[in-house]
């Protein structure tokens, strides 16, 4: 930022002749302080240039001017002498600690941060990109837990400027370039309203100076004419206001060029169609007192239909309160004319800087979107705390800032949940990055995949060629993930990964078939139509999951077309029934002591031998369908149809595998659903289907298995209920 030079910048009568111009406004001691501080940079920033050209000692001095006549306290003025400091003592900190109070240390560490950030060329990947420079904006003033260190920020942007604009450097475009995207809004959120003006104004200035110019020469043209008609006018409503009792404050209200320049093209409107070329204030005691000077000014002059706004009753958002209208004036011409009280008026020209006194040694952390009711309600709790550790500790308390704003390698600027990871920024990236995320480096140096992320920092992820996440990463208590949208992600592909397998699964039990019958050049997708299904992915997930069996696909391929086999109970919907259902011929089932009938086991209870069983008559020669006595369907089909119910009994089961639900629920901890195969393998239980939901540090998942008998169901059950962790393991009955 500094380059030497041999060349001396200021001497002590410069010195001298600008604390004499600033005394009035400080008291001695302020005096005091700036004399000691600038003795003390002396020997830093003398023969000392920036790299824009100016002289180190005049921008300071610019800064310190500007800082003021904003009327901010003098710790504030001594750091913005102080805030180059950074470029010359590595050790600045512990050097400005033995010479200065802590407050002003840490201000000049704020202005440091700031800078640095300024730095990064920034221009270049935000042109264009609205949401980049907002997202800086809002990094800007999340690093800056001072908000005088922001202030500091913007006092030196406009000496920067008013150097700049005079000056034909290279960098003069790129300068006012961030200058009219980044630092001219900030003053605007601040309610700095005349860092604001003149940074928009030099900024125009050199971005469009052929518009700059023509603006300010009609204001130069008219300007005689229009302060005496502007005389007039002051002198009318002087009159009226002091004839109804009404003490104002009546005076011509200064022009921004860059202001009109964009109501000229907002509205499509000429120079001479402006209203508030020319402009008026009236500064009154009360708001009554606005109100009354708003009826008296109506009754003077036609008001302007859809020119007058009342922000005192509905303030801006960042607090500017005043009445504004417009009328038809003397010699019916359009003026424009403000009304404000005069606290009003100081909070807009000052904005922040009228209201901010800090106590020493305070600190401050808010959230971007409050900072401005933040900056409102300091004037009430500051009186009402007894000591400045107190207040902080409300600050922290009312207002916690919630986002963290980091950089990529390119410098974009993202915003994610305080307490971000490296993994949290991989997944905003972009979702691929997020899986293949195997490290990550912030600031240049390698940290784990679980370190709480700073604004400001630069973070770059180390990916593998392929891969996917950990299961590690959805535990809460390890901290890898912050971020909801992150988790989801995560799921997303363990929920990806088991359709993957289930799809393998049923597309290799179709072909295993068809190359046993010698089928092979049978069309998949007319083997799914035979069985109502129209994608061939939910036909093999019919065929994993047990909903269409080796039995009735046996039966397609040997051209024995069993109708009732590929339809649902007509009592059972499909679409509400998550779970498996094999199909069962007569050979296995007896009816009223009779085997070989046609039937079907209901999907809703799922009976396994021996469970005591009944069975319905279903309509249209669906056949059977069997369902367990204590079924939870079954007092609503004897109290609508009993006469359909018919005994069943089980026949001779010779091998025969049966479908039924389970549901476990445990802890959410490592290696569960391996520890759980084992005992399924263990057991010779084959799973045809699993669903698995985590849900604050709790698992739920529910299995579709195939069992032979009760027994085997039981000591299987009995022996998840050992696993640690697992809370219940029952069958489920639907």
């Amino acid at each position: 930022m500094i380059t030497s030079t041999h060349a001396s910048c200021a001497s002590n009568m410069e010195i001298a002749t600008w604390l004499e111009s600033i005394a009035a406004r400080l008291s001695s001691s302020d005096n005091a302080l700036l004399r000691n501080t600038l003795d003390y940079v002396w020997q830093y920033y003398d023969g000392k240039r920036l790299s824009s050209g100016e002289q180190v000692i005049h921008h300071m001095l610019g800064t310190v001017t500007i800082l003021a006549s904003l009327k901010v306290d003098t710790d504030t003025l001594a750091a913005g002498i102080l805030h180059a400091m950074p470029d010359y003592l590595d050790d600045y900190a512990n050097q400005l600690h033995t010479d200065f109070n802590p407050t002003v240390v840490h201000l000049v560490d704020g202005v440091g941060r700031m800078a640095r950030i300024k730095a990064l060329g920034f221009r270049n990947n935000l042109a264009g990109h609205v949401t980049q420079v907002e997202a800086l904006r809002k990094m800007l003033l999340a690093m800056a837990e001072d908000i005088r260190v922001v202030v500091i920020t913007l006092a030196s942007r406009a000496q920067t400027m008013r150097y700049v604009v005079s000056t034909d450097i290279p960098e003069r475009m790129d300068i006012a370039f961030e200058t009219m995207d980044i630092f001219a809004p900030l003053a605007n959120r601040l309610g700095l309203w005349q860092v604001k003006w003149e940074l928009e104004d030099l900024s125009f200035r050199i971005l469009e100076p052929a518009r700059y110019k023509k603006i300010a020469r009609l204001l130069e043209e008219t300007r005689v004419s229009r302060e005496q008609y502007i005389a007039l006018v002051v002198a009318e409503l002087q009159r009226a206001l002091q004839q109804a009792g009404i003490r104002a404050a009546v005076n011509g209200r200064p022009k921004h060029i860059y202001s009109i320049h964009k109501k000229m093209k907002r509205k499509d409107l000429d120079f001479g169609e402006i209203y508030d070329a020319r402009a008026v204030r009236i500064l009154v005691d009360d708001i009554s007192d606005c109100y009354a000077a708003l009826g008296i000014v109506h009754s003077m002059w036609i008001p302007i239909p859809k020119e007058f706004d009342d922000y005192i009753a509905k303030p801006k958002s960042n607090g500017y309160r005043s009445l504004h209208t417009a009328v038809t004036g003397l010699e019916n011409k359009a003026v424009e004319i403000q009304i404000r009280t005069h606290e009003m008026h100081r909070h807009s020209e000052l904005g922040v800087a009228a209201h901010w006194r800090y106590k020493e040694g305070s600190t401050r952390d808010a959230r971007y979107e409050e900072k401005i009711t933040w900056l409102r309600q300091i004037l009430e709790w500051k009186d009402d705390v007894s000591d400045d550790g107190e207040l902080a500790e409300h600050f922290k308390t009312a207002l916690f800032e919630d986002s963290v704003y980091v950089l990529t390698p390119q410098g974009n600027v993202i915003a994610l949940p305080k307490g971000a990871t490296p993994l949290d920024f991989a997944y905003h990236v972009h979702t691929d990055l997020g899986h293949r995320c195997r490290g990550a480096k912030v600031d240049g140096v390698m940290v784990a995949l679980d370190y709480q992320l700073q604004n400001a920092q630069k973070v770059e992820i180390l990916p593998a060629k392929a891969g996917g996440p950990s299961r590690d990463w959805l535990n809460d208590a390890l901290g890898y993930l912050k971020s909801s949208r992150a988790r989801s992600k995560v799921r997303q592909w363990f929920n990806h990964q088991v359709l993957k397998t289930t799809l393998v699964q049923g597309r290799t039990i179709v072909e295993k078939l068809l190359q046993r019958h010698g089928a092979t050049a049978m069309s998949l997708d007319k083997l799914a139509a035979q069985f109502n299904f129209p994608r061939l992915n939910d036909f093999f997930m019919a065929v994993a999951k047990g909903e269409i069996s080796q039995r009735q696909l046996e039966k397609i391929l040997t051209g024995q077309i069993v109708s009732a086999a590929t339809q649902p109970d007509m009592l059972m919907d499909r679409k509400s029934t998550k779970r498996p259902v094999s199909q069962q011929t007569g050979e296995e089932i007896l009816v009223n002591g009779v085997g070989g009938l046609l039937s079907v086991l209901a999907k809703c209870c799922k009976p396994v031998p021996p469970d005591p069983i009944v069975g319905f008559v279903t309509r249209h020669g669906r056949g059977i369908s069997i369902h367990r006595q204590n079924c939870l369907n079954m007092p609503q089909l004897l109290r609508k149809n009993a006469d359909r119910i018919v005994e069943a009994d089980w026949g001779t089961i010779n091998d025969k595998a049966f479908p039924v639900d389970v549901e476990i629920r445990a802890h959410d901890r490592q290696w569960l659903l391996r520890d759980i195969s084992e005992i399924l393998s263990r057991e010779k239980v084959n799973a045809v289907a699993m669903n698995t939901q985590t849900r604050r540090s709790m698992t739920n998942i529910q299995l579709t298995l195939e069992v032979n008998e009760i027994k085997q169901l039981s000591r299987m059950l009995a022996l998840l209920k050992e696993l640690p962790g697992v809370t219940v393991a029952g069958r489920r009955n639907r």
